[in-house]
């Protein structure tokens, strides 16, 4: 227990009381990151009325529009006291540390933070707001407004989805518990772009406090993050790699109602025997899925099995088996044995079409 948790029995060091309006480090993030008052936000979702509830997996998050910035925003709604009697005085240091840490990310496929409310007792961040939901509703529960995604859309979003990884794990911040449901979606210049959720973030190497999330998903997360809680940029590889088989087969990564063969998504793909036959040529691409000691099948019927039926077959073959290739790269038990994003991003962007074109 200790080796995976060693901050247990540790003495908790004494923060510092959270800065006032006058305190010189308070002025610093507030000319990084804009500061809104509580009245503003209460505002713009009619003192947060559940019709301005977003849908979605966090809870406590709102839309509205404010009128200083004219925009509409996404409003998380932070605890400062939680179940576990962590003081108010720390939750106040931790909401401002990680007001610091999100502000210093900024990039295309990252959820950028707007900026904070920290009045009174009330700790809000606020980001950009994507319209059109997560990566999740598309692949499972489209709207018909929304449409099934393509070969080719996917192939974009797979290959930003990297690039915003790669961004992060340069920054030594990792996405903690990866699924499609962090991946959302906006539009423009008349393609879907893919930003990655800021609000499961942490440090590369860092033990989380607990692995409710890990339980709650364990077919999306990486096998050892499942035992020691531990997140880094291996075990973001891993999720990442789970997303993709996502986008690639139209199945979720755990079917409870399913049959018992067909629950799991990544056992599902061992079971038809898809194994990495590399055609990139970086170091890893010679390590078979998952320690499966076999080349990649050339039975097109069993790779259109792998296809998400979604797709009507409108993919390219090659296409699909590279796509598969990368996936595999992965998802290895072994984490030394995954592929570095940067690698990924490479892999990727040959099977993304030109945007300009």
């Amino acid at each position: 227990m200790e080796a995976c948790f060693p901050f247990l029995g540790v003495r908790k060091r004494r923060v510092p009381p959270p800065p006032v309006e006058g305190d010189p480090h308070h002025r610093n993030i507030a000319a990084a990151a804009r500061t809104f008052s509580f009245e503003e936000l209460a505002e713009a979702t009619r003192n947060f009325r559940d019709e301005y509830l977003v849908a979605g997996r966090e809870p406590s998050m709102y839309r509205g529009r404010l009128k200083s910035v004219n925009q509409v925003v996404a409003m998380k709604l932070q605890h400062l006291v939680d179940r576990n009697n962590v003081s108010t005085e720390q939750r106040n240091s931790e909401f401002l540390a990680r007001v610091l840490m999100l502000n210093a990310l900024r990039h295309p496929n990252l959820v950028n933070l707007i900026g904070f409310c920290a009045d009174g007792n009330h700790r809000i961040l606020v980001h950009e707001y994507l319209p059109l939901g997560s990566l999740e509703d598309h692949l499972h529960d489209p709207s018909p407004d929304k449409g099934r995604l393509d070969w080719s859309t996917r192939m974009n979003i797979a290959a930003d989805v990297a690039r915003g990884l790669e961004y992060l794990h340069g920054k030594g911040v990792v996405c903690c518990y990866l699924r499609s449901s962090d991946v959302l979606l906006g539009v423009g210049d008349g393609y879907h772009y893919p930003k990655l959720s800021q609000y499961e973030l942490a440090k590369d190497g860092q033990l989380l406090d607990g692995i409710r999330e890990a339980r709650d998903f364990p077919c999306t997360i990486a096998p050892e993050t499942a035992m020691c809680g531990k997140v880094c940029r291996s075990s973001d590889v891993y999720s990442f790699g789970v997303v993709l088989l996502e986008m690639i087969t139209g199945r979720r990564p755990f079917s409870p109602q399913a049959a018992e063969e067909d629950r799991d998504l990544v056992k599902w793909v061992i079971a038809h025997k898809i194994a990495a036959s590399c055609q990139f040529g970086h170091d890893c691409c010679d390590v078979l899925v998952l320690d499966q000691a076999r080349t990649l099948l050339e039975d097109r019927v069993e790779f259109r099995r792998m296809a998400d039926p979604a797709l009507q077959g409108r993919y390219p073959s090659l296409g699909l088996k590279e796509a598969l290739t990368v996936a595999s790269m992965c998802i290895h038990q072994d984490p030394a044995m995954r592929s570095p994003i940067g690698a990924v991003v490479t892999d990727l962007a040959r099977l993304a079409y030109d945007r300009s074109s």
